[in-house]
């Protein structure tokens, strides 16, 4: 008997868009190690690219985020929208509390976790899905979020 230690993502026919996005970003993310450096890659990249907006100029990042959740907005999940707004709070609280830092840690932390995340990919065998369509850098973040509704038992 086997035992199924990664989610199996479907979207079957009638499928919301959220859950035909999961369906094949999850498609790419099946293998234990690749999926357990994503669900700590994934948010430090969105930290750190925050952070690197924020460095830039404050509003930068705020327009960033604005935008991401406009995107989540339009997915029609309330429980993933929740969950990203939570996100987005945490993040901005921690770009904040970096003060001066911000730009040094922000650069250390991108690179270091676009590393993992490549070898991530080269443990799995397949290719990022943003190569595909840039819009999965958006729903990288839902994936990580969904990995943690489910065990949670929670329904998107």
């Amino acid at each position: 008997m086997t035992t199924q230690t990664t989610p199996s993502w479907t979207a079957g026919e009638g499928a919301r868009r959220i859950d035909v996005l999961l369906a094949h970003y999850g498609e790419s993310h099946r293998h234990p190690v690749n999926e357990f450096i994503h669900v700590l890659a994934i948010p430090a990249i969105m930290f750190s690219l925050v952070g690197l907006l924020f460095a830039l100029h404050p509003w930068v990042a705020y327009a960033f985020l604005a935008l991401s959740l406009v995107y989540y907005v339009r997915l029609r999940s309330p429980v993933f929208l929740v969950v990203m707004v939570l996100c987005t709070a945490l993040i901005l609280a921690a770009v904040h509390a970096l003060g001066g830092r911000v730009l040094p840690v922000s650069a250390a932390v991108f690179v270091v976790a676009w590393i993992f995340q490549f070898i991530g990919h080269k443990v799995e065998g397949k290719k990022p899905s943003f190569f595909e369509d840039l819009q999965y850098l958006y729903v990288g973040p839902l994936f990580v979020a969904a990995l943690g509704l489910r065990r949670l038992g929670i329904r998107w």
